[in-house]
């Protein structure tokens, strides 16, 4: 998705439009309406991008190239978090609007919990200092 998608901005601009026609009272179901569509649009950015890099990995796997990327790659390490962090707006917004500070809360204690069990299913939160300092050295020891 381009970082001014002139498609998205025409969608802003009608919702804003709308609401201006409409009144406050129609206001959430327009900013749910606009999140949705963004949301879509995130979507298909991210399965074409994941579409892409797999065709490409088989790609250089068939050619008998070096292998893809280890597990540990950059992406994988915080491809979630990047996406907890996009997702955090409209998810922020959603609950604001619907449950007001509370929404908010569960929200991000939402984005937080599942990303501290991906960061615990990795191993690299909960595990003990020897263990981390053998998997990655460091020139700053205690």
């Amino acid at each position: 998705m381009e970082a001014r998608d002139p498609e998205l901005k025409k969608e802003l601009a009608a919702t804003l439009q709308a609401r201006g026609e409409l009144g406050a009272e129609y206001e959430t179901a327009l900013i749910d309406s606009f999140l949705e569509k963004v949301e879509q649009r995130l979507d298909t950015t991210l399965d074409r991008r994941v579409r892409r890099q797999l065709a490409e990995q088989q790609t250089t796997v068939a050619r008998g190239a070096a292998r893809p990327a280890e597990p540990g790659s950059f992406a994988e390490r915080h491809g979630l978090g990047i996406v907890s962090m996009i997702m955090a707006i409209p998810l922020s917004a959603i609950g604001v609007a619907n449950a007001g500070i509370e929404g908010l809360i569960v929200a991000w204690l939402g984005i937080v919990g599942v990303n501290a069990f991906q960061a615990a299913r990795d191993g690299g939160l909960f595990r003990r200092r020897d263990e981390r300092d053998r998997r990655a050295p460091s020139d700053w020891k205690d």
